[in-house]
């Protein structure tokens, strides 16, 4: 707590005869241009020339007495004060002291009546002023030391107050782990493919081939490179929109990921009412809607298939995940644009944290590589016009990008309460330590240019985390490669974090892949935490001087070591904000 006192100084000249306790004294001139001041506690006549007296800074401290000539002058600042009010206080000896993360160490300049209290704490084995915020560079613990013992010297009170112990909670939200990961994406399907295609700086954006897509002024999107269909059950797949098919197939991968068995909850010895799926999509597969009207103009009614309506709507993702593995907790949609798959992730979050259920299938599908949806984002010079080359026509954060990529995929996580994976012997990826959501209320399509929605939602994510800005590692930006969108997220990441965490954008390998980004992009981020790995942004070999950010580029990255908490960031169409924390869990946490 920052200290201080409210005492107007009035400097007046006195003898040292008038002075009486209470009185706040300067005994030079030069003690008045330093504000050093003491408050008068006793006043004892010493001889019949010579009086003690016994002072004490005026915010604390220990006594010392001074014997002045009756008519020496020292300087009052004209206001008495409560001497009984004062403590008696004495610096911490920091020699002996074992540091621990959490501790705090205070330090007041008590001769000054009007100082304020500094404070650092400790976190990483670092000294910090501000842990959500890095303006300036942490302290080591010798550094703190020598710092306090010098101005212990020049009249101020040094205290070590040691990490406060957690008192017991009635109720506390549950810890949630991430215990599996699948994932379709442009760069192949499965985890595996993802993982080594982002390390290896492979770009998975290719040219479109069709006859529908011939007259389009853009061709080229983030495709899955393998037909859905023909990796499930041909019944299955007939009754599923194309999202839903990438939906089934990264969530089952997820679920054989964490070791439940294939056939479902039961097999698995869960509880199917314990068990939820949460996904996000802005429209799931437009393609179905598209079809039944290009049969209905040129056929007429009995052409439209009776399937038409329930492979439409945006929520067959999620149905089709829980009729696949026989989920009955609960099966939610989330439909925030581009800010989709993440949203849903952190809903997933909450309701574990809080005991709607035990585990949860969260991420985001989306197939809208059709040729309405490119013919609408060309129309709104929303998509690169780079051509396929020796870098990637998406370009994140690069001097030269000028528009997203279009694609498609599914990415999840099989999320458990902590306690829950545990007492069945699962692997644990990392935390699923918190989430921030936000508004921007600016404009329909285009991004704040301030940043300050997205920078609201950064902050909200950590502190969900019950972290700090310094316990930031990494972030995996949402970053689109559109001119806006890439400054206004750079611009709220330099002032929530500074520009020295180390940051990557995956689009430029995936191009954009809609409501499923943020589960894509997720299952990136627990990767890079579980490997201690950032993978190379790729498409940006000339970055904007205006990021202004540490971004990976050219090749992989260790992971920094002091820290624990990377972010997932996802940004929508209208103004959707959402950012996901994930801790890793193999240093130890100081919460």
């Amino acid at each position: 707590m920052h200290r201080s006192s409210d005492v107007p100084v009035q400097p007046h000249a006195v003898t040292v005869a008038e002075v009486i306790p209470g009185d706040l004294v300067a005994l030079s001139e030069q003690d008045v241009a330093e504000n050093t001041w003491y408050v008068v506690m006793h006043t004892l006549p010493e001889t019949p020339h010579t009086i003690r007296l016994t002072l004490r800074p005026p915010l604390g401290g220990i006594d010392h007495d001074e014997v002045f000539e009756r008519g020496h002058q020292v300087t009052t600042a004209c206001r008495r004060m409560d001497v009984g009010a004062i403590p008696e206080i004495t610096s911490t000896d920091l020699g002996p002291v074992e540091f621990r993360d959490g501790d705090r160490i205070t330090s007041l300049r008590a001769v000054d009546p009007r100082a304020v209290e500094e404070s650092y704490t400790r976190r990483w084995g670092h000294w910090h002023r501000d842990l959500d915020r890095r303006a300036e560079d942490p302290v080591p613990d010798e550094e703190l030391r020598n710092l306090a013992e010098q101005v212990t010297q020049k009249g101020h009170v040094v205290r070590h107050y040691p990490r406060p112990r957690r008192a017991a909670e009635a109720y506390a939200p549950r810890r949630v782990v991430v215990t599996g990961l699948g994932a379709v994406t442009p760069l192949g399907v499965g985890v595996e493919e993802l993982w080594r295609g982002l390390v290896e700086g492979r770009c998975g954006i290719s040219e479109l081939e069709g006859e529908e897509f011939a007259e389009l002024p853009v061709r080229i999107a983030g495709s899955v490179p393998v037909d859905p269909v023909g990796l499930l059950p041909r019944p299955q797949a007939r009754r599923m929109n194309r999202s839903a098919q990438f939906a089934v197939l990264a969530a089952r991968e997820a679920w054989q990921d964490a070791g439940l068995d294939p056939a479902g909850t039961t097999e698995s010895g869960l509880a199917p009412e314990r068990v939820g799926v949460s996904v996000g999509a802005i429209l799931g597969d437009a393609s179905v809607l598209v079809g039944a009207d290009r049969k209905l103009r040129d056929k007429g009614p009995r052409a439209v298939s009776p399937l038409t309506t329930p492979m439409t709507v945006p929520s067959q993702a999620a149905s089709q995940v829980s009729l696949a593995l026989r989920i009955t907790g609960e099966a939610r949609t989330v439909t925030s644009a581009c800010a989709s798959g993440t949203e849903a992730i952190g809903q997933a979050i909450d309701r574990i944290r809080y005991g709607r259920v035990d585990v949860a299938l969260a991420g985001g599908a989306e197939a809208v590589v059709t040729p309405a949806i490119m013919a609408s984002f060309a129309a709104m010079r929303a998509l690169s016009t780079h051509e396929l080359g020796s870098t990637s026509p998406s370009r994140p954060f690069a001097s030269d990008r000028d528009g997203f990529v279009n694609g498609e995929g599914a990415g999840f996580l099989l999320l458990e309460a902590e306690e829950h994976a545990r007492a069945r012997g699962a692997r644990i990826y990392c935390e699923a330590a918190g989430w921030g959501l936000s508004a921007d209320a600016h404009h329909m399509a285009a991004p704040d240019p301030s940043g300050s929605g997205v920078a609201l939602a950064l902050r909200r994510a950590v502190h969900d985390a019950g972290a700090h800005v310094v316990d930031v590692v990494h972030v995996n930006a949402h970053a689109t490669a559109t001119v806006d969108g890439d400054l206004a997220e750079a611009s709220a990441l330099r002032a929530v974090l500074g520009g020295s965490v180390p940051v990557t954008a995956l689009k430029g390998h995936l191009g954009h892949l809609q409501g499923a980004a943020g589960g894509v992009e997720a299952v990136a981020t627990v990767l890079t935490l579980h490997h201690g790995l950032i993978p190379p942004t790729i498409g940006c070999d000339d970055q904007d001087d205006a990021i202004d950010l540490d971004v990976v580029t050219k090749r992989p990255r260790r992971l920094p070591a002091l820290g624990d908490l990377a972010l997932s960031n996802s940004f929508g169409f209208g103004g959707h904000n959402a950012v996901l924390a994930l801790r890793r869990t193999r240093l130890s946490r100081t919460r």
